[in-house]
C-alpha cells in the first residue's frame, strides 16, 4: 500500500510511459497520426525520460 511520506516509486514512471506508448499506438492506429497522437507519444517520452532520469540519479 501507498504511503504519503513524499517518496515517489520509479516504477511508478515506467508503467506511465508503458500505458501511454500503447495508448498512442491504438491512437494511431485508428487515427492515423493527429496531434493526439503526437501528444500521447510526447507524454510517453517525458515519462520514460523521468524514469531514466530517476533510477541514474539513485
Amino acid at each position: 500500500m501507498a504511503t504519503l511520506d513524499g517518496i515517489i516509486e520509479p516504477i511508478y514512471f515506467l508503467i506511465t510511459s508503458i500505458s501511454f506508448i500503447l495508448l498512442s499506438v491504438i491512437q494511431y492506429k485508428k487515427f492515423g497520426k493527429t496531434r493526439e497522437t503526437k501528444y500521447l507519444a510526447g507524454l510517453s517520452i517525458f515519462f520514460l525520460c523521468s524514469y531514466i532520469a530517476i533510477i541514474l540519479k539513485n
